[in-house]
């Protein structure tokens, strides 16, 4: 595969970053990064570290338009509509679409090269939810997949529903993870599955008895471990961390922020805080979780990674609702639903600088890619500005449809990014690669 050609000039990141990504070098003074050729595949939500950020070798475009086609590498037309994120496993990128014209949840699979669609396969059938929210859709968890097999999770059949299909769409295996009936609020689903030590780890929170936290065997989709959650109507995918020497699964919600052992699923610490309901993954750095939400309290939350203090460090009243942060060493990156953008010191939670991006209306989390940051908002314009914490420095704004809400995806020096174009009846979905070409 070749490696398209790196631009002359790399905008200068923080050197915290730089020293942190091992980008840096010192050749009379200047730093500069490395010059090798991304070809990582991004497995699950939130990429190979859990934190959103592109391999650090990784290179994305600054402009294109979708429009005129320019840097738009390829360009394909997904059936259906879905806001799930892709994920690239090898010479293939897999994900989840629903069609509501024949009720049906799938799974697509394109050729990696040129975005050419090599498979469509039908998981449910005529067990669509009755109801959800107009903001959500019935494929919106990403896939995970550990190299050989893809694992897909739908709300389906008023149940959380796991499939294990090979990378070829033969079924290996289908489990019903627990039942999912909420009663207050019929706004859907949308946590992903994620791969931790060869488990699935699914949530399936509802305000229901059923509600829980599950490990799956991958090779049988037996439970490994099951742990209940509270019953309380909530949207987070839990996340693999390493904090201070401890692996742990961390999920926030039902106004608490928890740890779980990721082999045995015993709780390691809970925090009381935060609010109700929660639809952002938690992130973190080396010593502290922090996490944002909106219903019914709206605010951004930092406590202590290890357990050592059930306090709050710091919080704030900045509502990230639907969006997860993004942190770089000692720096926390937000675009609340508002559509200002902000940047905190995430020791005590300082504003570092805010500046509005857009009017509103993102569901899209910020995405890393060679020091500067993507936020794709709901009308379908991708802002990139650079992962600074001195100031706000905007580096583009690129129109890419008109309505996004799933997550762009690196990879070959690329973005994969999902879009509509063209409004209710007349919407059509694509994935589209944009890159240097």
């Amino acid at each position: 595969m070749l490696c398209p050609q790196r631009p002359l000039h790399r905008m200068l990141v923080p050197l915290a970053w730089l020293l942190w990504a091992g980008l840096v070098q010192l050749a009379g003074g200047a730093m500069g990064p490395v010059s090798t050729c991304a070809a990582a595949d991004w497995l699950q939500w939130r990429g190979p570290e859990g934190n959103n950020h592109a391999p650090a070798d990784a290179e994305a475009p600054l402009r294109w338009d979708l429009e005129r086609s320019e840097n738009v590498v390829w360009k394909t037309a997904i059936p259906g509509r879905g806001h799930s994120s892709p994920i690239v496993v090898g010479d293939h990128i897999f994900l989840t679409t629903a069609v509501a014209e024949d009720e049906t949840q799938r799974l697509i699979k394109c050729s990696r090269s040129d975005g050419r669609m090599v498979d469509n396969w039908i998981i449910h059938r005529g067990t669509l939810p009755e109801r959800i929210h107009s903001n959500n859709s019935f494929a919106s968890p990403s896939p995970a997949s550990d190299g050989q097999n893809i694992y897909v999770s739908f709300h389906t059949d008023d149940a959380i529903v796991v499939t294990s299909l090979n990378l070829e769409g033969k079924q290996n295996w289908q489990r019903k993870v627990a039942a999912f009936r909420p009663s207050q609020f019929q706004f859907g689903y949308g946590a992903s599955p994620i791969l931790v030590d060869g488990l699935l780890v699914v949530a399936a929170e509802y305000d229901g008895p059923e509600s829980c936290l599950a490990a799956l065997d991958t090779q049988t989709g037996r439970d490994v471990w099951r742990v209940a959650r509270p019953s309380n109507l909530n949207f987070a995918t839990p996340i693999a961390a390493t904090i201070g020497g401890q692996p742990m699964v961390l999920i926030s919600g039902a106004d608490m922020i928890n740890a779980y052992d990721p082999v045995t699923g015993k709780e390691l610490w809970g925090v009381d805080t935060a609010t109700e309901a929660i639809c952002g993954t938690v992130v973190w750095d080396d010593r502290r979780v922090i996490t944002s939400g909106g219903n019914p309290r709206a605010g951004t939350w930092c406590i202590l990674g290890d357990g050592s203090s059930n306090s709050v460090q710091w919080e704030n009243n900045v509502q990230c609702y639907e969006q997860s942060l993004l942190t770089i060493p000692n720096y926390l990156f937000g675009v609340a639903d508002t559509g200002v953008a902000y940047c905190w010191r995430t020791m005590d939670g300082k504003q570092m600088w805010r500046t509005r991006l857009f009017g509103g209306g993102i569901s899209a989390s910020p995405l890393l890619v060679d020091g500067r940051i993507y936020v794709a908002a709901e009308d379908g314009t991708v802002f990139v500005f650079q992962a600074s914490q001195d100031r706000f420095e905007l580096k583009a704004e690129n129109k890419t449809g008109d309505s996004l809400f799933a997550t762009p995806v690196p990879v070959d020096d690329r973005l994969l990014i999902r879009t509509g174009v063209g409004h209710g009846d007349q919407r059509q979905e694509y994935l589209i690669s944009v890159g240097l070409r």
